[in-house]
């Protein structure tokens, strides 16, 4: 990854929460509790998601920086997603956290120097070193996609 490919990541990455907000703000309960089907995420569950994942990024992060010959522990995100309650918490609460967590995760990368992006640790799903460019790229990508599907859930709800 070039200097480049890495502000322009972590810009991108920066304005995740911030378009995350704005794209569920004064949305109706109706809207942010609305499933295309039982086994897909409403808005609730995304945000949850976001907020949740924001932190398993950080501690991959971490260790990536920290403990570079250590091994990732997957996250099974519907478990996640079943069990800490996003449909209980409220929105503004979630976006709050996946936005201070976001903005932590973000300083950390800030300080590092492009070489730092090749340490990496083994990752078991992906049966590989996982490097920490391409957590980078997930900051970036993960909430563009997300914020694409929750666009989708507001048109189909309405």
């Amino acid at each position: 990854m070039t200097e480049a490919d890495f502000k322009k990541h972590l810009e991108a990455a920066e304005k995740g929460p911030k378009l995350t907000a704005l794209a569920v703000s004064g949305l109706p309960d109706k809207t942010l509790r609305y499933k295309p089907s039982p086994d897909k995420w409403c808005i609730l569950e995304i945000l949850g998601h976001l907020a949740d994942v924001e932190i398993v990024f950080g501690y991959r992060i971490r260790q990536i920086l920290a403990d570079p010959k250590s091994t990732v522990v997957p996250m099974d995100q519907e478990a996640w997603a079943r069990n800490l309650g996003y449909l209980e918490t409220p929105p503004a609460e979630m976006i709050a956290l996946y936005g201070v967590n976001r903005h932590a995760n973000l300083q950390i990368l800030r300080r590092l120097k492009v070489a730092d992006l090749e340490k990496s640790v083994f990752h078991p799903q992906l049966n590989r070193q996982w490097k920490l460019a391409e957590i980078v790229e997930k900051l970036d990508t993960h909430s563009a996609n997300h914020l694409d599907q929750i666009e989708a859930l507001k048109k189909r709800a309405s």
